[in-house]
């Protein structure tokens, strides 16, 4: 209600300076055209200019107030003047505001009205008016029906835009999600296989590999609630578990260590503060690559190497298991996934044997 209001008040102000326009503006027109206009004339000056108070509340209304009195004030034998002015913004607001149809078949109607005092009325120009008259219309109406055209363009653009957003913020959250319950119940599964072996003779180390699944699936489930709490936008508890990051490194490194697969760091250079998508990137890209490691490398061990460089970071995990992933691309996100989060970036992800054998999977970000 505030807004029409508003929107009122505007073509409220628009309609007095456009009937102070007319009222001067009329005058110096009949000079030059060596004619004279009564008090009617400037009436029908100020009705014209008065009928736009309402012109984005009844379009069609305005426009057929503006035509009616500029076409009598025309018929009366006035003087062209700043009465048209009045008219042509009727018209345009009717091509910015309707469908286009409707917007052409009401200025079609309202050019033939306006064009009347060629033929019966006691214009001083007579035929000569046709020319200027319709540009009066034909003018205005083309300005609203770009307008109106490229402001639903825009529209468009911008609802796609919203959705594209939309779709794509949708797969990152997933890929997140995938990165998180994959590792877990990665995890788990190999930490529950060593408690069943040893269930049954060394009972007290089983209870140990237990212990590793509970702490293992309590971390796996508070990141994933920090997770899902962005797509919810907020977390009702107000506490969110800390954004994963290199500074985590140490923590994935004991998980997989308690499923039996041996993992060793290096870090080279001079470790400092990361953009948190980079952060991110990188502890995701050795967290997916030591799960592969679990799934599909068999008994084998992993190093990760961070190499800080002046411009960029560099990842890179390597195995002593039995080669590639199987099938990494097959309707899977492992391999791909990562790709996907080192290009977004502007890095340069590589994923193959390695040259000593096993499997090797790098991503270099800028910095």
């Amino acid at each position: 209600m505030a807004v029409r209001a508003h929107l009122l008040l505007q073509d409220a102000l628009l309609a007095l300076v456009l009937a102070a326009i007319g009222l001067g503006g009329t005058r110096g027109a009949a000079e030059l055209q060596h004619t004279s206009v009564d008090a009617l004339g400037f009436a029908l000056v100020v009705a014209a200019a008065a009928t736009l108070t309402l012109r984005r509340v009844w379009p069609l209304a305005t426009l057929a107030g503006a035509t009616g009195a500029t076409s009598a004030y025309l018929l009366l034998g006035n003087p062209y003047g700043p009465v048209l002015i009045s008219f042509a913004v009727a018209v345009f607001t009717v091509a910015n505001r309707l469908p286009a149809r409707r917007a052409a078949i009401a200025s079609g109607v309202a050019l033939l009205v306006l064009l009347l005092h060629s033929a019966v009325g006691r214009s001083p120009v007579g035929w000569a008016g046709l020319v200027p008259g319709s540009a009066w219309v034909a003018v205005p109406f083309a300005v609203g029906l770009v307008m109106r055209v490229t402001r639903e363009a825009n529209a468009r653009a911008r609802a796609e835009q919203a959705r594209e957003y939309a779709y794509e913020e949708r797969l990152r959250i997933a890929q997140e999600v995938h990165d998180v319950v994959g590792h877990g119940l990665a995890a788990i599964n190999m930490q529950a296989e060593i408690a069943l072996h040893l269930l049954p003779k060394r009972p007290e180390q089983a209870g140990e590999a237990l212990s590793a699944i509970s702490r293992t699936s309590k971390e796996a489930l508070d990141e994933l609630r920090a997770t899902l709490a962005v797509v919810r936008r907020s977390d009702p508890s107000g506490v969110r578990a800390p954004t994963p990051g290199l500074a985590r490194l140490g923590d994935l490194v004991d998980r997989m260590s308690a499923t039996g697969v041996p993992v060793t760091v290096e870090v080279t250079g001079t470790p400092r503060d990361l953009p948190a998508a980079v952060d991110l990137a990188a502890y995701r890209l050795v967290q997916e690559s030591l799960t592969n490691v679990l799934r599909h490398a068999g008994q084998a061990s992993a190093t990760v190497r961070v190499a800080h460089e002046p411009d960029r970071l560099t990842v890179t995990v390597t195995d002593t298991g039995r080669g590639a992933p199987a099938a990494p691309n097959a309707g899977g996100h492992g391999i791909r996934g990562m790709r996907e989060r080192v290009t977004a970036l502007g890095g340069v992800f590589e994923a193959g044997p390695a040259p000593a054998g096993g499997f090797r999977v790098q991503g270099s970000f800028p910095l």
